[in-house]
């Protein structure tokens, strides 16, 4: 219950952070509507949520939250515009309702994705922390959206189609392609309180590792066992499109096996927080018993 209190209250504070950033006019009206339905069609806000509960574990200001937690969920919704395109994995559903391209067409849904990704570099600048800070988010996420995160592992997806792959690769390519941004948020979270404790972002980070990989290996087990009105897209398009999955390379006792893994493993890291870390332990627990 605690955590979906967390869960409502900062979903509503950041879309509200978005909207009153969306509020100008732009020359091109059909942009921001893009930009808008790609922002707010449902999505969990897992990442923000993540800014606000690091931010708050550390007793910071929740001010400086807003910025970086609105950035990151730009950046994701950002790279699910572009992953839907009929280039890349060709979806015509994502979270039950028809994909960017298809609510508009492919060049506006290309354009709202790259303007996304720049208004959150945008965000970040007007965030109300000393510009020391306000560079070392930039720098985070930075790193975490491109060629050393999620677009690699992406790139590294598309590109290994129908081949197969190690344990080894596969968990390197979600690293990047899902843990990076998941880290990338803690991080945030940890310089909007203006924590400098490294061993606090150590344990942090081995939290973020864990759940990041957990939160993929539960995607694919959700592939092959919910339904697409549950999923909000369409269920068994990894298999279809003969993608290298954990039940694929473990079978699924063994991808299950692997959650239960993970998930301890998150559990673990929390450990030097006591009870303070209640609410991401749960958050933890949600991540791998969830239905979509």
């Amino acid at each position: 219950m605690a955590l979906q209190i967390a869960i409502n209250t900062y979903h509503t504070r950041v879309d509200e952070h978005l909207r009153r950033s969306l509020s100008h006019n732009s020359i091109e009206p059909q942009l921001q509507n893009a930009m808008r339905y790609a922002l707010f069609n449902g999505g969990k806000r897992v990442r923000p949520l993540l800014v606000y509960l690091v931010n708050q574990l550390l007793n910071g200001e929740i001010d400086k939250a807003d910025a970086p937690a609105s950035a990151i969920e730009c950046i994701h919704s950002y790279s699910l515009v572009h992953d839907d395109l009929p280039a890349m994995d060709d979806d015509e559903l994502r979270r039950g309702q028809p994909t960017c391209h298809i609510a508009f067409d492919e060049a506006t849904a290309i354009l709202a994705g790259d303007a996304l990704q720049c208004f959150a570099f945008e965000l970040l600048t007007e965030t109300p922390s000393s510009a020391e800070i306000r560079l070392q988010m930039i720098s985070v996420l930075a790193k975490a959206s491109g060629n050393r995160g999620m677009v690699a592992g992406q790139a590294f997806d598309l590109c290994h189609v129908d081949k197969p792959l190690t344990l080894i690769q596969l968990e390197q390519m979600h690293r990047h392609k899902t843990g990076a941004l998941i880290n990338a948020a803690i991080e945030l979270g940890y310089h909007s309180a203006e924590c400098q404790d490294v061993a606090i972002k150590t344990a942090l980070i081995a939290y973020g590792d864990a759940i990041g990989l957990a939160f993929q290996v539960k995607d694919d087990i959700l592939d092959i066992e919910s339904d697409t009105q549950t999923l909000g897209k369409p269920q068994g398009s990894d298999l279809d499109q003969n993608k290298p999955t954990y039940p694929a390379l473990l079978g699924m006792d063994g991808a299950k096996s692997k959650l239960e893994q993970l998930h301890q493993a998150a559990l673990d890291a929390l450990l030097p927080f006591s009870t303070q870390g209640k609410l991401l332990r749960e958050l933890a627990d949600y991540i791998v018993t969830r239905s979509y």
